[in-house]
């Protein structure tokens, strides 16, 4: 035979096995056969009533998954509704029916039919028949065998009743009666899985980070002379990395293998590997089913810290409620991957589920995104008692174990678990993975709740256990999150038992209310606690957090002072080198009110700086880089993503503006001249009027030919009083109008200068110490505000514990009046009104005409308007704010929490270090047209 021809023989005839080999496995493989929608993005129709509320006791249809609420039935409650006499407490029960096809073929597999989340008690028939016990517990997956009750080559009906409050008290305790929205109904995906006759009930995975592969396969039945054969896939590139076989001897088989050739799991690199566990008979395939795992280690060391990998690491997380305004708990694919880049944006590495278990997909892209996940059993603050609560454990574990980014998991939360029950993780979860009790000190770790800035619990210093709050500050309105992250983490990460925190929380839980007429309704302030609005827009406590935990970390450098272009990179990444990245620069040049253009740029590849390290690196600026006005070092991180890019004025305010406006030559001489009467100053510069008051030596009033610009300076300093002592004016040699003014206390003098061009010059003497809102301030009608343009950190406003996450630039916004995490039909950021720092200029366009101000004291706030709090605000939120309008301060408030008030509690260190720096006078320069 022709060599030619055996080797089409032999290529057809590896075909012709290959295709029959995969025909055989598709028959055997795992398989899924969605009744609802996969999410709440592909959702299907089924018949639903309601038994009370709105559309109750009408048939008719219901997207699933859902939250029957979100789909206009039944009626909405908070979880802590039932404190509230005021409250009706909805217990209304959901009735669905849904007709499906059954093949012929499926007469000899297994059917299960799945449920992955249910609100709350379910009764499952088929075909008229009760298929088995009511589920109880509204967050989790569980099935049932309806082999038996299906009807093979026909149509079935599968009919539900869904009781939104649940017959065991326990469950309402612990899930109903809680801190967050209760909702009813088919939230998740309800499927069938169809098995073969032999087939795989559950597949444990324990692959740890050295390659050490075990695994727990249980059978529904035990086939003679069987084997398990275990193949381990590179999931990029198919490459089978390794594969064994294990006899089958009982029902329950223990696997173990060692994978030399793999690569750990972490959050960095999140590479994951695809092993296929095949049931064989005398070579044939009875069943296949592929898991994606990752190998990482998990230990909690005692006294020492979490390590992964032999890595001992900081989490950097948040708190993430499954939700979304117009759906509820009820998810899409979109909503779990747009969460997971937010939090990656933020630099973050780990995110708490709180306070349920998450949708499977969730796990499925932190898998493979990358971050750690502490997988929690519901329990807000009461407990499942202990016939339900291990079975509800249960099925956490075996729903999420095999999940590499599952690194912990949390026993219910702030007192809702009840200790008997926790024998349930140790015997379902065969990696042993850490259980923590968030708020508690208990296994080893302390997760305490808010803790203040000096602990003065003691417990991060003397308890001598790991400590990482589970919740940690507070995002009630604009608090806590971003004011006072920075001052706790320096402070923490000093300590080796600090193994990172939890912030609270990530978005805001507001629902849109269609019985409200669209409202969105968050419960008062019970649940707008994100550092994102509910549509996930950026707070700007977002940019803070993406700088402080920015995993690159550039030492603070002052372009304006002997700066060398030299500065010192730090690595703190937990895992990689810096080898792969790189800073990129910028140097840029104001061009007055118009635009920021770019002079110069470049970037500097880092060397192999390894976690925890530091080491100077030369920007290597071109010489003429001190012809520009901001300098900008952009961190590229391991991927090549942005982590975050710091921005620095190259000039103080007064060289600064010069440079900004270079073209203001000269605004052209106008005659001087000036009227006085008994109570005020009238002096004209050509067709503008200045009229202050002699009292004070205060400017009260400007006049643009015929237009009023009612701009009025405060006759007492901000948070301060003084008695005006003497009030003077003269004629300068060049024809400027100077006002002298002397107080008893700050500022003790006080000097107006009237140019010809013009121009206002105001100088104030320098305090003699610096206290809280210490500046001068003016009043403006902020009904005549259009916009505002500025020179200085931007563009969101800051507070004395929150001056990271803004840059130094040219900005510009429109007058809003959001008030944070609740103006959510109006929802405008960044905010209008608040303190902007390291004030340069400021140009406001008004109905009245222009106002310019221009600064020559370095390290000034311009707090531009006061912003509005809600009204059921907690205290720590609602910092004292100052009387005017617009105010020039040289300290600002810190932000408090829901649970701290004040800058003892909340920042000393960034407070005091604000009230030690050196302070100058205040020169400020006016201009109107």
């Amino acid at each position: 035979m022709p060599a030619n021809i055996f080797r089409l023989i032999t290529f057809l005839g590896f075909i012709l096995f290959y295709f029959s080999t995969v025909n055989a496995q598709s028959q055997n493989e795992y398989k899924r056969v969605y009744l609802s929608g996969e999410d709440a993005g592909s959702q299907v129709y089924w018949d639903f009533m309601v038994s009370d509320g709105r559309k109750k006791e009408q048939w008719t249809k219901i997207l699933v998954p859902s939250n029957w609420e979100l789909q206009g039935f039944g009626s909405f409650n908070y979880g802590l509704d039932y404190k509230k006499s005021d409250r009706k407490v909805s217990d209304e029960i959901g009735y669905y029916k849904h007709e499906f096809e059954v093949p012929r073929a499926w007469k000899k597999q297994v059917i299960n039919l799945v449920f992955d989340g249910a609100m709350t008690d379910t009764e499952v028939k088929i075909n008229g028949e009760i298929v088995g016990p009511i589920h109880q517990g509204g967050f989790y997956r569980f099935s049932y065998d309806i082999s038996n009750y299906l009807e093979y080559g026909s149509t079935n009906l599968l009919e539900l009743k869904v009781s939104k409050h649940s017959a065991n008290e326990s469950i309402n305790k612990a899930e109903r009666e809680a801190d967050f929205w209760i909702f009813g109904g088919i939230f998740r995906p309800v499927f069938l899985e169809v098995l073969p006759e032999n087939h795989f009930t559950r597949i444990a995975v324990n692959a740890k980070g050295d390659g050490d592969f075990e695994a727990l396969v249980t059978l529904n039945e035990t086939p003679r002379s069987a084997e398990i054969h275990v193949q381990l896939f590179d999931q990029i590139t198919a490459e089978v990395l390794g594969d064994f076989s294990q006899q089958v001897e009982s029902d329950s088989v223990w696997l173990s293998h060692l994978f030399p050739k793999i690569k750990s799991w972490n959050p960095e690199k999140p590479i994951l590997y695809n092993a296929r566990f095949s049931l064989l008979q005398n070579n044939k395939i009875l069943y296949q089913k592929t898991e994606k795992i990752g190998f990482r280690t998990v230990e909690l060391r005692a006294k020492d810290g979490i390590y992964i990998n032999d890595v001992k690491v900081i989490l950097k997380g948040v708190n993430r409620h499954s939700f979304y305004p117009t759906t509820g708990r009820a998810l899409t694919e979109a909503n779990h991957l747009e969460d997971i880049m937010l939090m990656k944006e933020m630099n973050m590495n780990a995110v708490r589920m709180s306070h349920y278990n998450p949708d499977e997909r969730f796990l499925d892209l932190t898998d493979s995104l990358g971050l750690f996940v502490l997988d929690e059993v519901t329990g807000w603050q009461d407990a499942y008692d202990t016939v339900v609560g291990p079975k509800l454990i249960r099925e956490t574990v075996l729903k999420d174990a095999n999940h590499a980014s599952v690194i912990a998991w949390d026993h219910g939360n702030e007192g809702g678990w009840d200790f008997k029950n926790e024998f349930a993780f140790h015997q379902f979860d065969i990696q042993k993975r850490p259980i923590f009790y968030p708020w508690l000190n208990r296994n080893s770790i302390d997760t305490k709740h808010y803790p203040s800035y000096d602990s003065p619990e003691g417990r991060l210093d003397k308890s001598g256990d790991v400590f990482m709050p589970t919740e940690l500050l507070h995002g009630m309105y604009d608090g806590g999150l971003g004011a006072g992250l920075d001052d706790f983490w320096k402070k923490y990460s000093a300590n080796p038992l600090f193994a990172g925190g939890f912030l609270w929380m990530f978005s805001d839980e507001a629902v849109k209310r269609d019985d409200l007429e669209g409202m969105l309704d968050s419960d008062g302030n019970n649940a707008p606690d994100g550092l994102l609005g509910p549509y996930r827009e950026k707070e700007g406590s977002f940019f803070t957090i993406k700088e402080v935990w920015s995993p690159i970390q550039i030492a603070a450098f002052d372009p304006s002072i002997s700066f060398d272009g030299k500065i010192s990179v730090s690595n703190k990444y937990l895992f990689s080198d810096l080898g792969s990245c790189k800073l990129a620069w910028s140097v840029e040049k104001i061009d007055a009110w118009k635009e920021t253009r770019k002079l110069y740029s470049g970037s500097i590849a880092l060397p192999t700086i390894k976690p925890g390290d530091s080491t100077q690196i030369d920007l290597k600026l071109p010489s003429a880089w001190s012809e520009g006005d901001v300098l900008k070092i952009t961190a590229i991180g391991i991927n090549g993503e942005e982590l975050y890019t710091w921005s620095e004025a190259i000039r103080k305010p007064r060289e600064g503006n010069a440079n900004y406006f270079y073209d203001r030559i000269s605004l052209g001489k106008k005659p001087i001249t000036v009227r006085e009467s008994s109570i005020d100053i009238h002096i004209s510069a050509g067709d503008k009027i200045f009229v202050f008051g002699k009292e004070y030596g205060n400017l009260q009033l400007v006049k643009v030919g015929r237009r009023i610009i009612n701009l009025n300076q405060a006759t007492q300093p901000e948070d301060q009083s003084y008695t005006a002592q003497k009030v003077t004016w003269k004629q300068l040699k060049d024809g400027a109008i100077q006002i002298q003014s002397s107080y008893d206390s700050y500022p003790k003098t006080l000097t107006w200068t009237i140019f010809d061009t013009g121009e206002l010059r105001m100088i104030a003497s320098e305090p003699d110490s610096v206290a809280m809102l210490q500046g001068l301030g003016f009043t403006y009608p902020e009904e005549k505000v259009k916009t505002a343009k500025w020179i200085g950190k931007g563009p969101y406003r800051v507070w004395g514990n929150r001056l990271k996450g803004v840059e130094f630039g040219l900005w510009q916004k429109s007058y809003n009046n959001t008030m944070t995490g609740y103006s959510f039909e109006d929802l405008v950021y960044p905010e209008f009104k608040g303190f902007l720092a390291n004030f340069h200029a400021l140009l406001l366009e008004t109905e009245q005409g222009s106002i310019e101000i221009r600064s020559e004291t370095p390290n000034l706030c311009l707090g531009l308007f006061k912003p509005e709090f809600p009204e059921d605000a907690a205290e720590g939120t609602k910092p004292v704010l100052p009387q005017s309008d617009l105010s020039f301060l040289y300290q600002i408030p810190p932000m408090g929490t829901k649970f701290h008030k004040g800058s003892e509690i909340m920042a000393p260190a960034t407070s005091n270090a604000i009230a030690e720096e050196h302070v100058s006078p205040m020169v400020l320069w006016f201009r109107f047209d």
